[in-house]
């Protein structure tokens, strides 16, 4: 540094006395790192937005804004580099990206489930075995190349580990996100991988300690042995000491009550621990945080507490420098000439064979189908932030120069990038065949003995307990098939990394419960669809939807569509505040509702809950419900009709239904209104039949009563709706017919729920009953919410 006569540059002092003061902001560390950080934030975050139609996960816009801040692109310009990222700045920015790393690894470590990776299925471990070791051995044969042109000189064992852990590596959080994406989560090729992946990632933590054992300063063997037998007593010691302490932390968190602080503070100071011992061992600190994660007990709130806490620090503001500290040491100039370039090819060749070809030839071998095998195999292709870890650990430690890094770098973003086109292009999730047509679409059906399919949605825990109110009501009697629920948990795909724990919820998805254990991420929702279940009568079915809100809705109808479901049933987007009145969840799920209610393969039916049997589920035994069905005529009157008959049979059920007519001489008061009269003949003559058929089935039950109201004005109509608040539950339809319903119909925020779901919804309508407004699936073209109409003037079609 002092060859020129210029001595070294001094340390920077952490803050400045400004501006005014004659101070130069970027000389000083810390307002020159925040001015880093927003930069990085700003172009990664652009960059990832300009990408997300393609489809990359946003580890790729990291890796590529890291790159064009640095000397490749951007840091061309001197005065940019030497004001922006000085060489004496680097230090305080890597410590931070370092930070950020360890605490990402404990996060890694916190979603990896050792039990899970003990349950891996013979195919997955199989795939995983080959998926290693053929890139690993074809990644030793390239080092050798790579020594022989521009990487002469360096430690000849540890290049070569580092070489081979490089190409084998796949990246497990980024393959979680690609498969999110394609909605592959849930499917044989989506489970299979990522089975492999987590076996892959255990394996490549292995290496990488071995890799770094090797690549010590001090050539002698007995120092590399030294540290492998200290990470491994290490590890041992973890293994014995650390998982009591956790447990006995984690049984004093209870469900539902916030984590006690001084839990979180000590498993983040046993993190820096960790990385504190790993560091002075001489492998890399992070690996001791990693080891940590690993331990801490999934069971519990306390593991999701801390990813809660920690998470959208790390991923969103400190992660992203780790990538620009990677992009800072990746020249591409370096890559010069024939030779350079020939290289770069050599290797993206030889790491997406080994990978490619080792997991499709071992797919094939196990009966695995073509399209499937080519998919896992471009799948196991994921590089990501593992691979950026060795490649700047072998950097750091001097074993890859700066070309070989910018090699390794690029084959890193390509292979990544690649994935998702070539596993669309091969195995096409979005294009898959739809399911054969199926019988009961409807709850009115000829056969109302034959079994309900019901798809039954959810968000979160708030929603249970009524949910299985509502399921317990629509039991029927014995001479009804068993009914079958689908328990749907509608979870959204954020950009946070931790959405990888919902890989776990998608892991056997669609399986009886009472195969799925003990698990956390289950939880009391868990407990009580269990509960429910074991009443019998009852075939109960857990499923996982992640996506984004924008296609959560695909999910849903394909759900209902390949598991036959009768009706869909949506939780509205409002809940009950203590003082009665709807406040509004999100706004994203009514958008959610809409797409259903438009595209929905079955009948639809959006539950405004209002605390339907209390807090609690309600034992068969113990349920007693008055429920009232408000009929105007229509196809979708005629469903809540049809639903209301079926749960009138429940002995806790008391049904009203009461029927509005016109009486001639108001005529007046309550129009036609563009209702032509060979439509209105159809629907009444529909109407008749039903209705006549439900006097005769009903006549006996004395639990059921049917009234017909003749009104004069839309006021009497909503008077004597007023008179039935204090019922439990309203069955509605969402598009009733007739010329009281259009005098009824005004304009809603919410026409998703129709003019009478809007009545018995709004806050001058005092009532403490829950409603269910159903949609009747009719086959034809989707309802249009552009239009508030509440009229009906398709003919009838069964």
């Amino acid at each position: 540094m002092g060859t020129n006569g210029t001595a070294c540059p001094s340390p920077m002092k952490a803050t400045s006395n400004g501006v005014f003061q004659g101070d130069d902001p970027l000389h000083f560390a810390l307002p020159l790192v925040i001015l880093q950080i927003c930069l990085v934030l700003v172009v990664t975050r652009v960059l990832a937005f300009l990408m997300r139609p393609l489809r990359q996960p946003r580890v790729i816009a990291e890796i590529i804004g890291g790159i064009l801040l640095g000397p490749s692109a951007l840091g061309r310009n001197q005065n940019y580099l030497h004001a922006i990222f000085p060489a004496r700045s680097l230090t305080v920015l890597d410590t931070l990206a370092n930070l950020g790393l360890l605490f990402f690894l404990f996060l890694v470590g916190l979603e990896l489930d050792p039990k899970s990776i003990r349950r891996t299925g013979k195919k997955a471990l199989g795939i995983a075995i080959v998926g290693i070791s053929l890139p690993f051995a074809l990644g030793i044969g390239s080092s050798f190349i790579l020594r022989a042109t521009i990487s002469k000189g360096v430690s000849s064992a540890a290049f070569l580990v580092f070489m081979g852990v490089a190409l084998s590596i796949t990246a497990f959080p980024v393959l979680a996100r690609i498969l999110a994406e394609l909605k592959l989560l849930t499917t044989d090729v989506g489970r299979m991988a990522m089975s492999a992946a987590a076996v892959n990632d255990v394996a490549a933590w292995v290496l990488l300690a071995l890799a770094i054992a090797l690549s010590g300063s001090n050539q002698s063997p007995l120092v590399s042995l030294w540290v492998l037998l200290s990470g491994c007593i290490f590890v041992i010691s973890c293994i014995i000491l650390v998982p009591p302490i956790f447990k006995w932390m984690s049984q004093r968190c209870h469900e539902g009550e916030p984590v006690d602080e001084m839990y979180i503070c000590a498993t983040l100071a046993a993190v820096l621990a960790a990385g504190f011992i790993t560091d002075t061992i001489g492998i890399h600190a992070m690996f001791g945080a990693f080891v940590i994660g690993v331990l801490v007990p999934k069971d519990g709130p306390l593991a999701g507490a801390l990813v809660e806490k920690v998470e959208d620090l790390v991923s969103g503001l400190f992660l992203p420098l780790y990538f620009v500290s990677s992009g800072l040491k990746t020249n591409v100039a370096t890559i010069q000439g024939l030779q350079s370039w020939g290289l770069l090819v050599l290797v993206i060749f030889t790491a997406c064979f080994g990978k490619i070809f080792g997991t499709v030839m071992v797919s094939l071998y196990c009966k695995v189908p073509i399209r499937e095998a080519l998919a896992l195999g471009f799948l196991m292709n994921t590089k990501g932030l593992v691979e950026l870890i060795v490649l700047n650990i072998g950097k750091d430690r001097k074993v890859l120069n700066d070309q070989t890094f910018a090699i390794m770098i690029l084959m890193a973003v390509f292979t990544t990038f690649i994935t998702t086109p070539l596993v669309v292009a091969v195995y096409k999730p979005a294009k898959r065949a739809r399911m054969a047509e199926y019988k009961y679409r409807t709850i009115e059906r000829k056969n109302p003995n034959s079994q309900l399919r019901i798809l039954a949605c959810f968000h979160s825990q708030r929603n249970v307990p009524s949910l299985l109110n509502l399921l317990e009501s629509s039991r029927g009697t014995e001479k009804h098939q068993e009914l079958c629920v689908y328990a749907l948990h509608l979870m959204e795909l954020s950009e946070r990394s931790s959405a990888i724990l919902m890989v776990h919820k998608a892991r056997r998805n669609g399986l009886p419960f009472w195969n799925k254990g003990h698990r956390s991420d289950s939880g009391n929702i868990v407990v009580a669809f269990e509960a429910y279940r074991q009443l019998g009568r009852v075939s109960v079915r857990p499923m996982t939807s992640i996506s984004s809100m924008s296609d959560m809705h695909e999910d849903i109808c394909t759900t209902a569509e390949g598991k036959r479901a009768a009706i869909i049933i949506l939780p509205f987007h409002k809940h009950q505040r203590l003082d009665g009145s709807l406040e509004t969840t999100r706004s994203d799920f009514r958008w959610v509702n809409r797409r259903v209610l438009e595209r929905a393969p079955c009948s639809v039916g959006i539950f405004v809950d209002r605390g339907l049997g209390g807090s609690s589920h309600v034992a068969a035994s113990n349920v007693s419900y008055s429920i009232t069905v408000l009929f105007f005529g229509g196809r979708d009157d005629r469903e809540a009709l049809a639903y209301g008959s079926r749960m009138a049979e429940h002995p806790g059920i008391r049904l009203t239904v009461i029927r509005f007519l016109v009486e001639r001489e108001a005529a007046g008061e309550i129009t036609r209104v563009n209702m032509e009269e060979d439509s209105s003949t159809i629907l009444d003559s529909v109407d008749e039949v039903l209705l006549n058929e439900f006097k005769k089935t009903k006549a006996d039950n004395n639990s059921v009563k049917y009234e017909e109201k003749a009104v004069t004005s839309p006021e009497q109509a909503i008077a004597i709706i007023r008179e039935t608040g204090r019922c439990n539950l309203y069955l509605v339809g969402r598009m009733p017919a007739g010329e009281v319903a259009l005098a009824l119909t005004r304009r809603s925020e919410c026409p998703e729920l129709g003019p009478v779901g809007t009545l018995l919804t709004s806050p001058d309508f005092s009532t403490t009953a829950s409603v269910l407004v159903l949609q009747q699936y009719n086959g034809q073209v989707p309802q249009n919410f552009t239009s508030e109409s509440a009229e009906e003037v398709s003919t009838e079609t069964d």
